[in-house]
């Protein structure tokens, strides 16, 4: 947002230069991005002149003549080329030594071989205007009396201004104006303010003879007032005006639509100018859009709507799109007599969403996707009132129509003194923290042991506990005030936690195999359980929804990781990366009533989090080289692969059961369990959730740590065993539905200690062990600390083994 340090000095001037006072907003928490400049560099040499002669010049045809008073004794000779100059114009002057925006010095010179000791300027060689043909005539700039000649023309236009980038933040929409910016520097400065711009309302409440609104949306639209004027002159505004929207980045128009355009800027709330005789039916109607449904913005754009979005309608159907941009069929035109002045408050994450999907980012929705106050309407109908009472020489019509919710005011936050030394480890005096707060715009009480605190409606949606008062006193009291301190440490010493440990070892696991980290939003938007196609009954679609979401887009707290991994991936693949090798370790929450077990608290809302890990697999999974043209691509193994070295990384045993998810493939998918317990899922991801995200397929797990790690095994170590170890090979036929873990499983747990390691190193299928059946080859490793085992050791062992395995169905195969 772009804010001219002159029209904030205008509400608070404290005696510092533009650097100083970029210092104080950054370090009190707004920020300035960058510090640009308007106009011209230097106002010097820069003077209001009364034009005394205009006549022609003898050499030229569109050239003038001109004697100009500039308040010396006598008057500047200054050819000039504009087609308007004319005797008896209070002009603005560039006299020899001034320098124009574009660099360009003045300097005495002769023209057609008449001397010229100027220049009579324009509004766009100032950068006070859009660029309208001829000089800038300053007659009735002043109420009060008129300009006298060699006046500085800085007194007169703000023709030269430094300008400051604010970055403000969603949960600042108080700074979204220049009033609001200069209460901070208020604040942050102690210097005076000035009175609340809207302090004086001339309008009047009651119905509006001749407009009626009606509001069926009153979820989205919380608050809508309006008010009439009659006999309304549309013209260019004046230079002031011109010259603020200027610096501010706005276009000049005509007076109705300037006197919008700088309400928004000077309140922070955006408004919008109906002509009141195109307003068919003299009827407004506000409500959800219909699918499909069409309008033509200001910008001569045919815009299609959905469901979600709202619009403003009269008798002959939408003419604006609710909080974002106006329509084409009622905007303000030259012949314009009569105006309806609309103020207006939108849900913010609604407008954000409605920006979002057309593509459409404007100024407005700027300032509405924060959540504007509903009190913010009236300050901009009082300004916006009183400015097209003066302006526009219009007539204001009695009433004013506000539709409205009951306003629900906030109940009074209890600051307690010794709370703020507390947290802060500093004090900061009772008179010091009322200062502080009633600077800012709190209403202050004292109360026994502190202040009773009311919070302002612009800052409801920030403040609303004692560690946000606390937080606003320590930023204006000085955050680089406070003491550098250690924490108590009472014997405490640093060091990882076992849990701490084991997933710094997963990460290190999956880096090591070649996977990339990736870290996506926690938040999600609903939609996501439709794409991942989650039945109703599914735990996970009980996802916490957040109170004030940046977008409906990020409106829940996730509770899967394969969302943002989808997202990721998909990303890559539009950038032409197509093999993918991905990983998350991050947060997802539960609901109480859904949550696992492991879980930590957020708080008492009864919203649980914890740790989980996901991988993400597309494309090929090792590079394609001379010797290997057609890698393998990514599937079930290869995942399958990722969580065995995830298992040696964390010495927990990790099995594959069979299982499905909706959104795997159901004949390539499975269960993750450990020690008998359900910690996750793998497989290959479903053909259709693929296509929807643009893949062409994937391998997908997910596995929660929280679960997993309940008890982290102590690591224990043993010699290496010197003696070599005795390896036998057991092909064995079962039922081709035994998993392979099963079999690995009844192994391990018949065998004795002698027993070192077994694994499958082969599976056969064919016409000569039957139908329905399958072979496993299992190579097993016996290993004794003590001396080199013979086949008779190990035996009984295989003995055990093999009858073990019979209980399973299987049988040797010869």
């Amino acid at each position: 947002m772009r804010v001219p340090l002159n029209w904030i000095r205008e509400y608070c001037d404290p005696p510092l230069d533009t650097a100083a006072i970029e210092e104080r907003l950054t370090m009190t928490g707004t920020k300035v991005e960058a510090i640009l400049h308007h106009g011209v560099p230097s106002a010097e040499n820069f003077v209001v002149g009364r034009v005394l002669v205009a006549e022609k010049h003898p050499d030229a045809d569109k050239l003038k003549a001109c004697k100009v008073d500039v308040g010396d004794a006598a008057p500047a000779d200054i050819v000039c080329g504009a087609p308007n100059v004319a005797a008896g114009q209070t002009v603005a002057v560039a006299l020899p030594g001034a320098v124009m925006p574009g660099g360009m010095k003045i300097k005495a010179a002769k023209l057609r071989g008449l001397p010229s000791n100027g220049m009579i300027l324009s509004e766009q060689e100032l950068e006070v205007g859009a660029g309208s043909e001829g000089i800038m005539v300053l007659d009735g700039l002043t109420v009060d009396a008129e300009l006298a000649p060699g006046t500085p023309l800085a007194e007169v236009l703000a023709i030269s201004s430094d300008v400051f980038q604010l970055e403000v933040t969603p949960n600042r929409p108080d700074c979204l104006g220049v009033y609001g910016v200069a209460r901070e520097l208020h604040a942050a400065t102690g210097a005076p303010i000035a009175p609340e711009p809207w302090g004086e309302d001339p309008g009047t409440d009651g119905p509006v003879a001749g407009a009626e609104v009606h509001v069926e949306c009153t979820d989205l639209c919380r608050r809508f007032t309006a008010r009439a004027f009659a006999d309304v002159e549309i013209a260019p505004s004046p230079p002031w005006l011109k010259a603020r929207l200027m610096a501010s980045g706005q276009r000049p128009i005509n007076n109705v639509v300037d006197i919008t355009n700088y309400v928004m800027l000077l309140t922070g709330q955006p408004m919008h100018a109906f002509d009141l005789d195109r307003v068919a039916g003299a009827r407004l109607t506000v409500r959800r859009a219909h699918k499909d449904e069409q309008i033509t913005t200001l910008d001569g754009q045919v815009r299609t709507l959905d469901e979600e979005m709202v619009l403003i309608e009269d008798a002959d159907g939408p003419t604006s799109i609710a909080g974002v941009m106006g329509g084409e069929r009622s905007e303000v035109e030259p012949s314009t007599k009569r105006v309806l002045m609309e103020v207006a408050n939108w849900n913010g994450p609604n407008i954000h969403r409605t920006s979002w999907s057309l593509g459409l980012r404007s100024e407005a929705s700027a300032r509405f996707e924060k959540d504007l106050a509903p009190e913010q309407c009236s300050h901009a109908q009082a300004v916006a009132t009183r400015l097209m009472i003066e302006l526009c020489k219009a007539r204001l019509m009695p009433g004013t129509i506000d539709i409205a919710d009951p306003t629900v005011s906030s109940p009074p936050i209890h600051l307690r003194e010794r709370r703020v030394q507390a947290i802060l480890g500093m004090p900061v005096p009772l008179e010091r923290q009322a200062a502080i707060l009633g600077a800012l715009g709190f209403g202050v009480a004292h109360a026994a042991d502190g202040l009773e605190v009311s919070v302002p409606p612009e800052r409801r949606n920030d403040v609303s506990r004692e560690a946000d008062l606390i937080e606003e006193v320590a930023r204006i009291h000085g955050l680089e005030a406070l003491p550098a301190t250690l924490p108590a440490r009472r014997g405490a010493y640093g060091r990882l936690s076992p849990r701490q440990q084991a997933r710094r070892r997963a990460v290190d696991a999956l880096v090591g195999r070649g996977l990339f980290e990736v870290f996506g939003w926690t938040f999600t938007a609903p939609t996501l359980f439709e794409r991942l196609r989650l039945p109703d009954d599914d735990p996970r679609r009980d996802a916490p929804a957040l109170e004030n979401p940046l977008s409906e887009d990020h409106a829940l707290l996730r509770t899967t990781l394969l969302g943002s991994l989808l997202d990721a991936a998909s990303r890559n693949v539009a950038h032409g990366i197509a093999d993918l090798r991905l990983f998350e370790l991050g947060t997802i929450f539960s609901l109480a009533a859904s949550r696992p077990t492991g879980e930590a608290a957020l708080s008492d809302t009864g919203v649980h989090e914890h740790q989980a890990l996901g991988v993400l697999l597309s494309g090929r999974v090792t590079p394609v080289t001379w010797g290997s043209p057609s890698p393998p691509r990514a599937d079930l193994f290869a995942v399958k692969g990722v969580l065995e070295a995830l298992a040696d990384a964390l010495h927990i045993p990790l099995e594959c059961q069979t299982g499905s998810q909706p959104f795997l493939h159901p004949a390539r998918a499975a269960t993750v369990t450990s020690a008998g317990r359900d910690v996750g899922w793998l497989g290959e991801l479903h053909p259709l959730i693929a296509r929807d995200w643009g893949l062409d397929g994937a391998a997908v797990m997910e596995i929660t740590l929280d679960q997993l790690l309940v008890e982290v095994p102590m690591r224990t170590y043993r010699d290496v065993i010197s003696f070599p170890a005795l390896r036998q090979d057991l092909a064995v036929v079962l039922p081709a539905g035994v998993p392979a873990g099963d079999v690995l499983t009844v192994v391990r747990s018949s065998a004795s200690a002698l027993l070192d390691d077994v694994r499958v190193f082969d599976v056969y299928t064919g016409a000569q062990i039957g139908e329905g059946k399958r072979s496993l080859a299992l190579a097993l490793s016996f290993r004794s600390p003590e001396r080199t085992l013979t086949d008779e050791d190990v035996a009984p062992v295989r003995q055990r083994i093999v009858a073990a395995l019979s209980e399973l169905g299987g049988e040797l195969r010869g």
